[in-house]
């Protein structure tokens, strides 16, 4: 249990005296301690609060308004700062991840803490997205990134007033958008407005005429085949990850997941102990886009990574997660960001960071691969999980290049 003698040791407690921040320091480092971070850690994030404490008595900022808007407000102050410094980006980020801690943290210790009139929107539409359309948990996060990014873009911090959105505001916002999202991504957005527009007019908000304003993204179907991993790409890929290292064991066996079975990185990040059936060499996948329970196949390779990984590489814990963090918050998930951060490092280490990124190039990897091997259009997309067939068809188009290399000469002409 921490107390006053060890926070001292941590900060200058004259620092806490007037910082109306100062009376959570003790329980918020009691709560960084329990999630096993690091004493230097905790150190960084109390100075980081009460430096943000100060901040709020200067710029005269209520504790019941504290929320991610204000924060961002506190950290483009101190960019300004560190620009002029030599405050370095890794510090910003720390502070950064302090106060992100700190805003969780907040509600359980003060009733007063409020959240914006964005905030509250995006709350209220994960509530219908979850409870009436059914949508998966990832869905609605990136559905909610993209209208947050909308309403921030026309209203800033302030409450969204429906009758003051335009047509106008529509085009400036994809025009925003356009300058550094692809096509494909511009239609997701297009989808998630015109989804939340449909939530606003069963509000009996005015909103009914703004879906005409989306506009309909040119897209046309790649005429080559989706871009995978040659079979010594992935053998020089696998062969990057560090067998004796448990972190490594971990990242291997993922991979291995990705790879063999094509899953979908959150789909990874939900498995559990109990998802393994080693009787029958199933997978039991249960957090996936369409929210059905499937049971697929566990191939040999896949089995021994797993199981390695439990026996030598997966530290103690009461989580019945299968794929844990190795590093503080312990109690937490393995975010899908992490996941993918561990696939771009092995493709940097394997020199193929410059072909390929991310994780869904495994899963078309397997794709291919099983459409090279002869599977059907339909064992594909069982496999891959596709609810439409026309989906999974990407992966038999034909391979121009391989044709000529076989085909025969034509009657008559040079050989």
């Amino acid at each position: 249990m921490f107390t006053k003698t060890h926070l001292a040791d941590l900060t200058h407690l004259d620092s806490l005296v007037d910082n109306p921040l100062g009376s959570i320091a003790i329980p918020y480092v009691e709560a960084l301690n329990a999630q096993h971070y690091a004493r230097y850690t905790i150190e960084r994030y109390v100075n980081c609060v009460i430096h943000f404490g100060c901040w709020l008595n200067a710029e005269s900022v209520e504790l019941q308004s504290i929320n991610q808007a204000v924060i961002h407000r506190y950290l483009d102050d101190l960019l300004l700062v560190s620009s002029a410094s030599a405050t370095s980006s890794n510090s910003i980020k720390m502070d950064r991840a302090a106060l992100n801690h700190l805003l969780t943290f907040l509600p359980q210790h003060y009733s007063i803490i409020t959240k914006s009139p964005i905030e509250a929107e995006l709350e209220r539409f994960t509530d219908y997205l979850l409870n009436i359309c059914g949508m998966s948990p990832q869905t609605c996060v990136n559905r909610c990134q993209h209208v947050g990014a909308f309403l921030s873009h026309r209203f800033c911090s302030e409450a969204p007033v429906f009758a003051q959105i335009s047509g106008v505001d529509i085009e400036a916002f994809f025009q925003h958008m356009a300058l550094k999202w692809r096509p494909a991504s511009l239609t997701v957005v297009g989808a998630s407005l015109r989804s939340y527009f449909r939530f606003c007019a069963l509000q009996g908000y005015p909103v009914s005429a703004l879906s005409t304003f989306i506009p309909k993204i040119a897209s046309w179907s790649p005429a080559t085949l989706p871009k995978v991993l040659s079979d010594a790409q992935v053998d020089a890929f696998l062969k990057v990850f560090d067998y004796a290292d448990p972190v490594g064991m971990r990242d291997y066996a993922i991979a291995r997941c990705l790879l063999d079975i094509g899953l979908r990185g959150h789909e990874v990040t939900s498995l559990k102990l109990d998802s393994v059936d080693w009787r029958n060499a199933t997978l039991t996948i249960s957090s996936n886009k369409s929210k059905r329970v499937q049971q697929l196949p566990l191939p040999v390779s896949t089995g021994q990574a797993i199981a390695q990984y439990l026996f030598k590489g997966r530290p103690l814990t009461s989580s019945r997660i299968l794929f844990v963090r190795h590093r503080a918050p312990f109690d937490q998930l393995l975010s899908v960001s992490a996941i993918r951060n561990a696939m771009n490092r092995a493709f940097v280490r394997c020199g193929l960071r410059n072909q390929f990124c991310n994780t869904h190039v495994l899963r078309s990897t397997t794709a291919t691969r099983l459409q090279k091997a002869g599977a059907s259009i339909k064992e594909i997309a069982d496999l891959l999980r596709h609810q439409s067939l026309d989906t999974a068809k990407t992966y038999a188009r034909v391979d121009l290049e391989r044709l000529r290399a076989v085909a025969l000469p034509w009657p008559g002409s040079p050989s």
